[in-house]
């Protein structure tokens, strides 16, 4: 049988009539017609060695994409993902992101790390009312890392409306886990050196606009005018 007409039975086979698994596959021929030739030596590049320069650390949700909110390229960030961008204290470190977080500080050696929030976050609305998480054991155990962003709540902004609430709550919980990132033993370690700097953001998806933290004032301000 012809090459082409394996890959065909291939692809009829993995998405059978399921037009929403083709669309990534079709997403997959763009990428290898267009893309990776094009830029084939940067790949290149990265097929044997990585060296990021940002640990981002933020939620799983599917709105959020780094590479294309930063502008940022293959091999540029190092991400680690989970519900409510958490960053679990050092005493309860038994999961992957502080594994991510160790790995990317004392091994990759990134210069900086974000912590990065975002508007209208499922976990932090979880957080607030507690509703719907009968069924959900793992992730109503997972929210209790998410627990001290109501001691950091920010102060409310009228300009998110009716979600003035949570975006305080949210904001709230960047300062939490910005704090839970500093008392990592390998970025306690770091920041001692001088060799890491940690920054936390909100990111609004309505406006696009990155807001970051400020340990000084205590207030999150805008990263660009």
């Amino acid at each position: 049988m012809p090459r082409d007409a394996i890959g065909w039975c291939w692809l009829v086979a993995f998405t059978g009539s399921d037009e929403v698994m083709e669309l990534l596959l079709e997403g997959h021929k763009r990428f290898l017609a267009e893309v990776f030739p094009a830029r084939r030596s940067h790949f290149h590049l990265l097929a044997e060695s990585q060296a990021p320069q940002w640990l981002f650390i933020t939620c799983a949700d599917s709105r959020i994409v780094p590479d294309l909110i930063l502008g940022t390229e293959p091999g540029d960030l190092f991400i680690s993902r989970s519900i409510g961008n958490v960053v679990p204290i050092h005493s309860q470190d038994m999961d992957g992101v502080t594994a991510t977080i160790e790995y990317a500080v004392e091994v990759l050696k990134v210069p900086y790390a974000i912590v990065c929030g975002h508007s209208d976050c499922g976990a932090m609305k979880a957080a607030l009312s507690r509703e719907g998480l009968e069924n959900l054991p793992k992730a109503s155990r997972w929210l209790h890392h998410v627990e001290a962003a109501f001691s950091h709540r920010q102060p409310i902004n009228p300009a998110d409306r009716d979600q003035a609430e949570l975006a305080s709550l949210i904001r709230g919980n960047v300062v939490a886990q910005l704090l839970n990132l500093k008392s990592q033993p390998a970025v306690a370690n770091a920041l001692v050196r001088g060799s890491l700097k940690v920054f936390g953001w909100y990111y609004d998806i309505l406006s696009g606009r990155i807001e970051q933290y400020d340990e000084q004032t205590r207030r999150f301000e805008r990263l660009l005018p």
